[in-house]
């Protein structure tokens, strides 16, 4: 039976691969989400989605947009977070704020984020002398961070709501309730691990390795994910219609559940997906509204940070390639005039002295 099962993992590693899987995944459930969003926009009036849009308050947009500007600050933290865990101290705060909001902002929008987001973040990193294994190093920390605020977030309100999944996942609420508490129990683990080791936990093997943050830090870790996520949740409640009331951590379980869904689909701006999730799960709201609400959202959390973000990088690549440059040459000009006019002084004092040796 070994021998079998042996068999059919090397023949699975060989043939398919997990790499396949992934994929294959991503897009099944792109497929699923679009045919969903599709089937759910027919009927739709135009007309009603527009008049939803002026019907959120502008204080309530003005609101969502500073808890939108507070979950990105809270996201220059991913990256500062690691950099400090890997020893990485020379690099200054505005460094990992520049990497950690464009790579995130780029990424997530392109699609791909491990691939685009880890290249956005090596062409800023490499300056300071960081290494492409450091940079995958940060991006498996900055990664454990949102997966550990996810899973700390989404156990205590599936624990305490869990009837806020059941539309999305379709399962009994007393099994949501134990998805819930087996998250908190995870992370207890987790910690527990954590602490019991004699020296800080490893990961990984020959020439990546990575020393996982003690218990202590893991807690900030879980900190910083949850700020973040709180700040991004609190935006999407506030854009929400008034009618029909909703509780903050019901909508915080279902925003997390689809922004799960979004990454794991890999689409670009988790766009199709994390939509038709957030409809699936909140049937109650009518259709315009929610739309409108998705439009507003989108706007304040892809559309500006992503402009702003290709803006920052794009100035950075001109100054780089062309301004810097121009000054480096400027300056080694004036340098190389400056000695030269220096020999030219010292030439003919040197020949006076000469002559009067020779008298």
């Amino acid at each position: 039976m070994s021998r079998l099962l042996a068999a059919l993992r090397r023949g699975f590693k060989e043939k398919i691969g997990w790499k396949r899987v992934g994929v294959a995944a991503s897009l099944l459930i792109i497929a699923l989400a679009i045919t969903h969003l599709v089937r759910t926009l027919k009927g739709v009036d135009t007309s009603v989605v527009l008049v939803a849009l002026t019907e959120i308050a502008p204080h309530r947009i003005a609101l969502a947009a500073l808890c939108v500007v507070g979950a990105f600050c809270t996201l220059t933290f991913y990256d500062f977070f690691a950099l400090r865990t890997i020893g990485k101290s020379h690099v200054p705060y505005r460094i990992a704020a520049l990497s950690s909001f464009t790579s995130y902002t780029i990424g997530h929008n392109i699609g791909a984020t491990v691939f685009t987001g880890g290249a956005i973040r090596f062409r800023i990193y490499s300056d300071y002398g960081l290494s492409a294994i450091d940079v995958a190093k940060i991006c498996f920390l900055s990664g454990l961070t949102f997966w550990l605020g996810n899973l700390f977030v989404l156990g205590i309100g599936m624990t305490w709501h869990p009837w806020a999944a059941s539309a999305m996942d379709l399962l009994p609420d007393e099994m949501n309730r134990l998805i819930g508490i087996g998250c908190l129990a995870g992370i207890a683990a987790y910690l527990v691990w954590l602490k019991t080791g004699v020296k800080r936990r490893v990961l990984g093997q020959n020439g990546w390795k990575v020393a996982l943050p003690s218990a202590r830090l893991t807690l900030l870790q879980i900190l910083i994910g949850v700020v973040d996520l709180g700040f991004c949740a609190l935006a999407m409640y506030l854009l929400m219609p008034m009618q029909p009331d909703i509780d903050f951590v019901s909508l915080a379980v279902v925003f997390i559940l689809a922004t799960l869904l979004g990454f794991a689909s890999h689409a670009p701006g988790s766009i199709g997906v994390f939509d038709a999730a957030m409809l699936v799960a909140l049937p109650q709201f009518g259709k315009e509204q929610l739309l409108a609400t998705l439009v507003v959202f989108r706007i304040l959390y892809f559309l500006i940070p992503f402009g702003i973000s290709i803006s920052i990088m794009g100035t950075r690549e001109l100054w780089l390639s062309v301004v810097q440059p121009w000054q480096e040459r400027r300056r080694l000009n004036e340098a190389c005039a400056a000695a030269a006019n220096a020999a030219a002084v010292r030439q003919p004092v040197q020949g006076r002295k000469e002559a009067r040796g020779r008298k």
